[in-house]
């Protein structure tokens, strides 16, 4: 793996708890239906990933959960968002809109300054 690979995990890693509660916000979820959500939005996650931001949402008073008996095995946790979840989702995502425009912008400067360099080299 190298130097970028690195840093694109660390990215990924950034946003997942911004992920997993847009996940738990669309209604009571079971873990199984976040990591799929994940994997289907590309962001490859694992359990191991993933148990360890559940837990410390919740016991934040992000998200609440309750067992569900399930037909095919023990029962199941079902995460919901709570209201200081909801919240926190919104302060999230506002963050992550600010941090992506102010992003785009960056590399638009920079991709105009490099087209500006270009044509003054082609004169």
């Amino acid at each position: 793996m190298g130097k970028s690979d690195t840093t694109v995990a660390q990215m990924r890693k950034g946003v997942l708890e911004l992920c997993t509660l847009a996940a738990i916000s669309t209604g009571e979820v079971y873990a199984s239906d976040i990591l799929t959500m994940l994997k289907d939005a590309e962001l490859l996650v694992v359990e191991g990933t993933l148990y360890p931001i559940l837990t410390r949402l919740k016991n934040d008073g992000y998200l609440t959960y309750r067992w569900i008996e399930s037909s095919s095995g023990p029962p199941r946790k079902y995460y919901s968002i709570t209201k200081d979840g909801q919240d926190l989702l919104q302060e999230l995502k506002d963050g992550w809109g600010n941090l992506v425009g102010s992003v785009n912008k960056l590399m638009g400067q920079i991709n105009e300054s490099e087209t500006n360099v270009k044509e003054e080299e082609q004169k």
